[in-house]
């Protein structure tokens, strides 16, 4: 019995759509779109603050042009489509000559707040591990912070290797029957390392914010697969909210907003059913019952 505890993959490989809904059920038992709606909140509070604190603390070693273009693409990368909105509240921020240490301390307080509420939300669909193990609370209160130093430092890589690339602008390189454009290569090199910086910050994620210990190889499994979804999602977001949505004559000045929120709401989505999915293979993993997984894992034994 023991070893057929210890081997999930094969049971859910007998049954992955039981193993499916099992997940279903148990992201609508932890409230996952509840939690969804709250991370997706605090993301929109922390966005501008936590770009402004980088930009701000960046902008001492690095022309704070290419700094703004470069958050520019990655906010686009998040939110297609809605990056004027917060390009200029951030660029009001980083022009700014004199910054006092009261409004640092602010931004850096709301900056954090998506990362601490991501902790909470995987301590609920983790409950299986806070059960038997609770995190310090000075971790807790850490890992927010050093979240915000990891972004800081992967921009700052970015924008120095985007640097060295406008040495060559307007000239072209040729691979095989192809032949690039700097420009073009420049745009391409921002996507591919937003894709890679979006998957190494999921796995990140999927790895630290649960309390216990998870393989690399299956976090990076759900980082890339969540990156694979948002990727679908965003493009059907704004197909849609372009041809079919009335938003805009439903909530007029607010539509912004609302659209923003729907974008955060989706990636969360997408975010912590990821978690559930490695919580649920845990627990069967593990042998311990969950809510919502009863039928599943007695069918197992049954197979048996």
């Amino acid at each position: 019995m023991n070893k057929k505890w210890q081997s999930p993959g094969k049971k859910i490989l007998r049954n992955p759509a039981g193993f499916f809904k099992q997940v279903i059920k148990s992201f609508q038992a932890n409230q996952g779109l509840l939690l969804s709606g709250a991370v997706a909140y605090y993301t929109l509070l922390s966005i501008i603050p936590l770009f402004s604190l980088i930009l701000i603390v960046l902008s001492y070693v690095v022309e704070p042009e290419q700094l703004l273009k470069l958050t520019s693409e990655y906010i686009n990368l998040i939110l297609p489509g809605q990056t004027s909105v917060f390009m200029e509240q951030i660029t009001h921020f980083t022009t700014q000559k004199h910054i006092g240490w009261m409004l640092l301390l602010i931004l850096l307080f709301f900056s954090s707040m998506t990362f601490t509420v991501l902790e909470n939300t995987m301590s609920i669909i983790f409950y299986h591990r806070v059960s038997v193990r609770r995190r310090h609370f000075l971790i807790s209160a850490i890992i927010p912070y050093c979240y915000i130093v990891v972004l800081g430092l992967g921009m700052l890589i970015i924008t120095t290797i985007s640097g060295i690339l406008q040495v060559w602008e307007g000239e072209s390189m040729r691979i095989l029957f192809w032949t690039w454009t700097l420009d073009e290569m420049t745009k391409t090199f921002f996507y591919f390392f937003g894709v890679i910086g979006l998957i190494l910050m999921l796995t990140s994620i999927y790895m630290v914010m649960p309390v216990g210990k998870l393989s690399f190889r299956h976090a990076l499994i759900g980082s890339i697969s969540a990156t694979v979804l948002w990727e679908i999602a965003r493009h059907v977001l704004v197909w849609y909210f372009s041809t079919l949505s009335m938003v805009n004559v439903v909530y007029g000045s607010l539509t912004s907003a609302i659209v923003i929120l729907l974008f955060l709401e989706v990636g969360a989505i997408i975010l912590l059913f990821g978690a559930q999915v490695i919580a649920e293979y845990e627990r069967i993993g593990y042998g311990e019952p969950c809510q919502g997984c009863d039928d599943f894992i007695t069918s197992n034994i049954h197979n048996k």
